[in-house]
C-alpha cells in the first residue's frame, strides 16, 4: 500500500447487538447467539437480531413510503450506514463513495416475488428494482444523499472485504478521499436454508455449541447462517480520530476442481495472506481473525494455509462464526469489527473449542480472513493506531 487508510468509524447489527459497548460485551462471554428458528417448514439453527434491533428496523421501513417495500437486507445497510457516518463525523458531508455488497441481495422478496410469480403467471411492479443487487448501495446512497460513485457486488462470502479493496483502491488512485464500505445479508429464508443443507453444510448438531468454528476435530459441517449487516468509514492517511489503520491488503483466486471446492492447504489464503503481510516479518501479526464458516473442510484446509505461511510462530487464532453465525456477504466486516475490538481493548477472544497455549500480551497488528464460493480470499492486516 501507498500508505495507510484509516477506519474512522464501523458499525453493525447482528444477534450479537447493534453497539459497540454491547458487542464487546457479548464477545466477552462463552455463550453464543444462536437460536432455533421457524424457516419456512422447518425449525433450524440461526442468528437472528435481537427483537429491539428488529423494532428499530421496522421504524426505519415505517418511517418512508419509499421504504416499506423494500428487502431487509437494504434496511440493514441503511440503518448501520448511518450509524457509520455519523460516528466517522461525516454528516451533511456527501463527498464519499459507497460500496456495499450482499452474497444474496434481497433474498426475501426475491421469493416471495417469485412464488407469486409462479401461483399467478405475474410479477409485482416493485419486482426488479427491490430485488436488484444494485438496489442496497442505491438505496443508501439516496438516504445519505452522497455524491460519489456508489456500487454493488457479490462475491459471496468474501463479499464485504472485497468491497473494502475496491474503497482502498479508489482512495490510492487519488479520486477520493472518503469511501463507506461493508456488506449486508438477511439469509434466513426458506429456499437460502434449503441450497445450504443441499450442499449438507448447515448444522444439525445437538451440542451445546451448534456451530463448532474453528474446531479441528469435528466431524460434521456445522455452518450457521445469519442475519446481520456492517459498515465502515475509510479515509485517506492517518487520522486523528482512526480505530485501526489498514496497513496491508491482499487476495486471490484459485482454480476450482468444482463449484464449491478449496484446495487442502487453501492456496488462495496462502497467496492472500502474503500479500497482505508484503514485507512485513510474520512474527510481528498477534492475532489472526480466520473465516472458519464452520465446515471441516473449510476450517481445516484455512488452519494449514496459516500453518504454510506463518511456519514456527502461529498467531493467536479466533473466528466469530461460532457465536454469530455466518452472515455471508457481512461476515468479513464483523469480522474487522471484531479485530478493531480486541484492538482497542487489548484483549482477544477465544473460541470455547480450543485450547491455547500462548495469549498475546498486546495486540498491535490483526490479520482478517475471509473467502467465497469460488476460491476467492481476500486477507486485510489492520494495526492499532498510533495514539
Amino acid at each position: 500500500m501507498k500508505e495507510p487508510i484509516s477506519i474512522t468509524a464501523i458499525s453493525s447489527i447482528s444477534s450479537l447487538g447493534n453497539s459497540l459497548e454491547e458487542i464487546w460485551n457479548s464477545y466477552l462471554n462463552d455463550n453464543h447467539y444462536l437460536s432455533q428458528v421457524n424457516i419456512g417448514k422447518q425449525s433450524v439453527w440461526g442468528s437472528i437480531l435481537p427483537n429491539k434491533v428488529k423494532s428499530e428496523i421496522e421504524n426505519l421501513r415505517q418511517s418512508d413510503t419509499k421504504y416499506k417495500d423494500l428487502d431487509d437486507s437494504a434496511l440493514f445497510a441503511i440503518y448501520t450506514a448511518r450509524n457509520a457516518v455519523d460516528a466517522a463525523g461525516w454528516s451533511g458531508n456527501t463527498d464519499f463513495g459507497i460500496n456495499i455488497g450482499s452474497s444474496r441481495g434481497a433474498t426475501s422478496l426475491f421469493e416471495k416475488y417469485h412464488e407469486e410469480f409462479l401461483r399467478e403467471g405475474k410479477s409485482s411492479t416493485l419486482s426488479s428494482p427491490t430485488t436488484t443487487l444494485g438496489n442496497i448501495s442505491s438505496w443508501v446512497a439516496h438516504d445519505l444523499k452522497s455524491k460519489g460513485p456508489d456500487i454493488s457486488h457479490s462475491i459471496t462470502c468474501s463479499t464485504a472485504l472485497h468491497a473494502l479493496l475496491n474503497g482502498v483502491a479508489w482512495i490510492q488512485s487519488g479520486m477520493t478521499d472518503k469511501f463507506l464500505i461493508g456488506g449486508s445479508e438477511a439469509p434466513l429464508t426458506p429456499f437460502t436454508i434449503a441450497q445450504m443443507q443441499a450442499l449438507k453444510i448447515y448444522s444439525k448438531s445437538v451440542d451445546k455449541y451448534p456451530c463448532k468454528a474453528l474446531d479441528l476435530k469435528k466431524k460434521q459441517n456445522t455452518m450457521v447462517l445469519g442475519e446481520g449487516s456492517a459498515m465502515a468509514c475509510l479515509e485517506k492517511g492517518e487520522k486523528q480520530n482512526a480505530v485501526a489503520l489498514i496497513e496491508g491488503i491482499g487476495y486471490a483466486t484459485e482454480p476450482l476442481e468444482h463449484n464449491v471446492s478449496i484446495s487442502t492447504d487453501a492456496r488462495c489464503f496462502q497467496q492472500s495472506m502474503k500479500m497482505a503481510l508484503g514485507d512485513l516479518n510474520p512474527d510481528e501479526v498477534d492475532a489472526i481473525v480466520m473465516h472458519a464458516p464452520g465446515t471441516v473442510k473449510g476450517d481445516l484446509s484455512e488452519f494449514k494455509a496459516i500453518e504454510k505461511v506463518f511456519c514456527n510462530k502461529t498467531p493467536f487464532l479466533t473466528t466469530n462464526k461460532w457465536k454469530v453465525g455466518h452472515t455471508f456477504g457481512a461476515s468479513g466486516m464483523l469480522s474487522v469489527e471484531m479485530a478493531i475490538l480486541m484492538l482497542h481493548h487489548q484483549q482477544v477472544i477465544k473460541v470455547p473449542s480450543i485450547a491455547y497455549n500462548t495469549i498475546p500480551k498486546t495486540i498491535q497488528r490483526v490479520l482478517i480472513n475471509a473467502v467465497g464460493f469460488g476460491g476467492n480470499a481476500v486477507s486485510v492486516l489492520l494495526r492499532k493506531p498510533n495514539l
